[in-house]
């Protein structure tokens, strides 16, 4: 037999069931009718009852046509009963015809919509009105026909499965649902087929489980395949229907590749002046795994060379990055060869060997040279000077050099804001420090210099280093008193009680710190009163040596005390205490302790402030007497002036003198013709004048300096406008030795000898300028003596304004 034939067979056998079940089907009141009647026996007449056979509606079906009949076994054909349909779809999907029984459907119907109906029926005669039949129930059963296909459910389907899985490794499960009457015939009968994915996958006919049908798939290869599952109806056979859906298959990545140099030899550059830290170049091993199979870690295997550089790996990439671990010198080491090795973090060797999963390559590092700043000898330099020290005392040597091949000669600086007071200086060829200030550890106890090289030639590149100098301390200190001391005494003290504890303190800072010595000043004679105990703790006690303080006695007493430190060499000072004898409260307590202090201190106040009372009051006396003589020469000047604006006027101002070598006259004009007329203040001619007469009394006549002083006033008189005399004639001829009338001059004269006797007084062998007139202003020279003409009423002055 063929194929065919089976499945012919096989439908036949799955419809038989159908058929056999075609029988009558009696009602539910028909049986309960019928078993009744049979219970009675046969003493009771059997009762009848409905006849029918089961009834199937076809679905689908559109054409209105009849499907069954319901009959009571009442029924003899006279259509004298008539029979009622009433349920689901009574009138509208189903009829019945109420003569004959006959029943109808009217239109198509779902199964899938509604498998059957529950229907019920009356029987009642015509006449009587009266039920033949009790009413009964029956079913209309709608026969299912293959109108739906299937359909996949739970879509869409993915899945994932390891690379490399053996065959037979279940994949998923694909699920199909038939809408068609899964008991009646192979309308809903399903089966699973591949139409896409093979040799790779199948699929389980009725199970729809999808499995590998392929061995060892490799995801670097292909890592995604789409099966396309075909669901049919009818266990396949022609006529059925079918549906389709596409399953997503990933392949999850194992660890079965290692790590992979595509390069032998990876070559870089470097600048020497490259900081540590700073970023060589990035090497990749290439892993066709993903994720944590593709992780790796890189290390350098040349151990002489791994202290320059390390390696890392970065997270992101899966890249090895060269890092400078070391700093790098040109003239040391210009080329580095470094073995780099790459071996995967999680290693399966189910599928690789652990050899496998590791690579090697050669790293190859250049330096390339930079023209470098001047490299110290030390990073930072620390020094140590006595404060003692002299200037040019050498405290030390920086030494710097050029470590460029041209090895360029260097010069050094100190930084002038490293060292402001010029305290230090340096030779600027070989680098050494000398003191060049005086040092005092107290003022300054360390110095932070800066030090600069620069390089000479080329680009003249320089660097600084740090020198921290620090001052040794010399015992250069007295040591004084710790406070201002104010000790006092009370009247009631007896002998060895405590006065006062006095300590020092010394500005020097020794290495075994301070230890000072107390004592008194060595004399003769003991202190009567006081005396001092060293405690040996830098401290020391004042001690009353008697009893019985008085201040009627002496209110103050004076204790010098003597200090001493520990240095060498030894130093010490003297200080004077003052201890006031005090009236003490019974606590010990003086009241009156700094009472005198501020009296005094407020005395000292009240001197000065009386003091600088008296002199402003001095000054202000002084001021207003000034101004009220000035203000009184004021007024009695305008006065004058308005009584010689009353006098004769003078015209042209003529200045005659006789110089005595030649014997002859010369008339000098006494303006120029053409200047500005400007009258000077009366002081200023006043002191002209006198300052003129004062020099002609002190020098003699055939002294050189007489005749400039006479050619200084002409070139005076010639040149300046406001030079005195204004507004008279001189003339001025040398009269000899013990002339009775002195000079002539007619400035300051009174009546006849006030000049004379200065000018005795002065030059101690007089002489005298005879008068020569040649004006009315001047009276010649009798034999009574000399007449004088006062000069007072042209300067507008007071007859004593002249006089010296």
């Amino acid at each position: 037999m063929d194929n065919c034939s089976v499945l012919h067979l096989l439908l036949m056998i799955s419809i038989m069931p159908g058929w056999l079940g075609g029988d009558l089907i009696i009602s539910r009141k028909q049986q309960e009718i019928r078993s009744s009647k049979a219970s009675r026996g046969s003493h009771l007449r059997v009762r009848r009852g409905w006849i029918w056979s089961q009834i199937f509606v076809e679905e689908e079906d559109p054409t209105p046509r009849k499907i069954g009949q319901l009959k009571s076994d009442y029924d003899t054909g006279n259509f004298t009963i008539k029979y009622i349909l009433s349920g689901e779809g009574a009138g509208e999907i189903f009829i019945i015809d109420e003569y004959t029984g006959d029943l109808h459907s009217l239109q198509s119907l779902d199964r899938e919509l509604k498998p059957f109906y529950i229907l019920q029926a009356q029987a009642i005669n015509r006449r009587s009105k009266q039920p033949v039949e009790p009413e009964s129930e029956f079913i209309i059963k709608v026969q299912d026909i293959n109108d739906n296909a299937p359909e996949f459910i739970n879509e869409p389907y993915i899945s994932s499965i390891p690379e490399m899985c053996p065959t037979g490794t279940t994949v998923i499960q694909v699920t199909a649902t038939d809408a068609d009457d899964p008991l009646f015939g192979n309308n809903a009968k399903l089966i699973y087929s591949i139409l896409q994915g093979e040799p790779y996958f199948s699929v389980e006919p009725k199970t729809g489980i999808i499995v590998t049908s392929w061995s060892n798939m490799d995801r670097e290869a292909r890592e995604v395949y789409l099966v396309v599952v075909q669901v049919k109806d009818m266990l396949g056979l022609n006529g059925g229907y079918s549906a389709t859906t596409t399953v997503t298959i990933s392949l999850m990545d194992v660890n079965d590749n290692g790590p992979t140099f595509q390069h032998n030899l990876y070559t870089f550059a470097i600048s020497e002046s490259a900081p540590v830290g700073t970023t060589v170049g990035r090497i990749m091993a290439d892993d066709s795994d993903v994720g944590l199979n593709a992780k790796m870690n890189y290390s350098l295997e040349d151990l002489e060379e791994s202290s320059t550089f390390t390696i890392q790996t970065d997270p992101d990439t899966q890249e090895g990055i060269v890092i400078l671990d070391q700093p790098l010198d040109f003239e040391s080491k210009r080329r580095y060869v470094i073995a780099v090795e790459a071996i995967n973090e999680n290693i399966d060797t189910r599928f690789l060997s652990a050899y496998e999963f590791q690579d090697r390559t050669t790293l190859k590092i250049t330096v390339t040279n930079v023209d470098e700043p001047p490299i110290f000898s030390e990073t930072s330099y620390s020094w140590k000077v006595l404060e003692s020290a002299q200037i040019g005392t050498q405290v030390g040597t920086i030494y710097a050099r050029d470590t460029d091949t041209t090895n360029n000669p260097i010069r050094y600086s100190i930084s002038k804001s490293s060292d402001t007071r010029q305290i230090f200086r340096i030779d600027p060829s070989n680098g050494t420090v000398y003191v060049a200030n005086s040092l005092d550890r107290e003022t300054a106890a360390w110095f932070n210099l800066t030090v600069n090289a620069r390089e000479i030639r080329d680009d003249q590149l320089s660097s600084s280093v740090s020198v921290l100098i620090s001052i040794l301390d010399v015992n250069d200190n007295v040591p004084t008193l710790s406070q201002d001391y104010q000790p006092y005494v009370c009247e009631d003290t007896q002998a060895g009680e405590l006065i006062e504890l006095i300590s020092a303190t010394d500005a020097d800072d020794p290495v075994d710190g301070h230890h000072f010595y107390f004592s008194m000043i060595p004399d003769k004679h003991i202190n009567p009163n006081f005396t001092i105990r060293d405690n040996q703790d830098n401290t020391a006690s004042i001690l009353a040596r008697r009893s019985t303080f008085t201040q009627h006695d002496r209110t103050h007493y004076y204790l010098p005390v003597v200090i001493r430190d520990s240095g060498s060499p030894i130093l010490s000072s003297t200080t004077t205490l003052t201890i006031r004898v005090c009236v003490c409260q019974p606590t010990g307590h003086c009241p009156s302790a700094g009472v005198e202090a501020q009296a005094l201190a407020l005395d000292l106040n009240m001197q000065i402030l009386l003091g600088l009372s008296v002199c402003l009051l001095t000054l202000a006396v002084l001021s207003t007497l000034i101004l009220a003589v000035r203000k009184y020469k004021t007024l009695r000047q305008e006065k004058m002036a308005t009584q010689e604006l009353e006098t004769e006027e003078f015209s042209e101002k003529i200045l005659s003198f006789t110089v005595p070598e030649t014997q002859s006259n010369q008339t000098v004009c006494l303006r120029h013709p053409h200047r500005r007329e400007r009258k000077l203040c009366r002081e200023q001619v006043t002191t002209s004048i006198r300052m003129s007469l004062r020099h002609s009394h002190l020098i003699g006549p055939e002294d050189g300096v007489f005749q400039q002083f006479i050619m200084d006033r002409l070139a005076e008189a010639d040149e300046d406008p406001y030079v005195p005399p204004f507004d008279c004639l001189h003339t001025y001829a040398f009269e000899g030795t013990g002339s009775v009338s002195g000079s002539l001059s007619s400035l300051e004269s009174e009546v006849t000898g006030s000049l004379s006797s200065l000018e005795s007084e002065v030059t101690g062998s007089p002489s005298s300028l005879e008068s020569d007139t040649s004006d009315t202003c001047m009276s010649q020279t009798r034999d009574s003596g000399p007449q004088l003409l006062r000069l007072s009423p042209w300067l507008g002055a007071a007859d004593d304004d002249t006089l010296f």
